[in-house]
């Protein structure tokens, strides 16, 4: 199977599973998900830096991710205890083991549970804060619309590295393709909004907040590229395939999720 094959593969499957999730599964089924693909990616970070599949510091980080997310839940104001209790568990447990425990083992579990699971937890978050489950899709469209158009831009007029020693294959014009479609594809999204719901960002925002959402996409695309590079590794998984694992297809929207739940904060949605 190539690789585009594999991506309309995922697309035709993922997508309506990821829209019927956001839009129309009870509460607890998102928080299921959002649980799910925490642990997930703990457990892929950690085999990352360690080398070592599913070990002991795999599990702790994917238990870890998922008291973060059922804490955002549950007891949102008990969050920053249980971080502070998650750095005395995790380092009082490497003294005892007397060194056999990395330190990049322990960032690992700290990112994965105190940040990964945090970005997932964003889509909770707004939804508790009242704003229409339709703009929960925000974080995933102006994610996967940048690397799309970054993808076919990138392929039809790439001729100039963006960042080699980081992801060789990205060049400037798939950047900026990748901008410019997350844009149309924002001013879309305003469009269905306003037109069917009544409740749309102007165009003017959207098109600022689309281009400023594809930034933080590509950071966070090339983000974790830098991770995999220091490593040595080509994918974090094969959970999809040729689009890797949970990491390796949400890197973006780790980013680009926290950044739209305080955008839209400001914005009064």
């Amino acid at each position: 199977m190539s690789s585009l094959q594999s991506r309309v593969l995922v697309a035709v499957i993922g997508v309506p599973v990821l829209v019927w999730v956001v839009l129309w599964a009870p509460p607890f089924v998102m928080t299921l998900a959002l649980m799910a693909l925490s642990a997930v990616a703990a457990d892929e970070l950690q085999n990352c830096v360690s080398g070592e599949k599913h070990s002991r510091m795999a599990i702790v980080a994917a238990i870890f991710s998922i008291f973060t997310v059922d804490t955002y839940v549950r007891f949102p104001e008990m969050i920053g205890f249980e971080f502070t209790m998650m750095v005395v568990v995790l380092f009082g447990y490497a003294i005892y083991k007397a060194g056999e425990v990395k330190f990049q083992q322990l960032m690992a579990v700290l990112f994965s549970s105190c940040v990964v699971a945090s970005s997932f937890s964003a889509f909770l978050r707004m939804e508790a804060a009242g704003i229409h489950r339709a703009y929960l899709l925000l974080p995933f469209i102006l994610s996967f619309a940048c690397d799309t158009f970054a993808y076919f831009a990138g392929r039809a007029f790439g001729r100039h590295k963006l960042a080699p020693k980081v992801s060789p294959k990205k060049t400037v014009e798939g950047a900026i393709g990748g901008l410019l479609g997350n844009v149309a594809c924002g001013l879309l999204f305003a469009f269905v909004m306003d037109r069917w719901f009544g409740a749309g960002i102007g165009y003017g925002p959207m098109a600022v907040l689309a281009l400023l959402c594809g930034v933080v996409a590509q950071i966070g695309d090339l983000s974790f590229s830098l991770i995999k590079r220091e490593f040595g590794i080509k994918d974090y998984g094969r959970l999809f395939l040729e689009h890797g694992g949970v990491l390796d297809r949400f890197d973006s929207v780790l980013f680009v999720a926290p950044f739209v739940e305080q955008m839209l904060w400001l914005l009064k949605f």
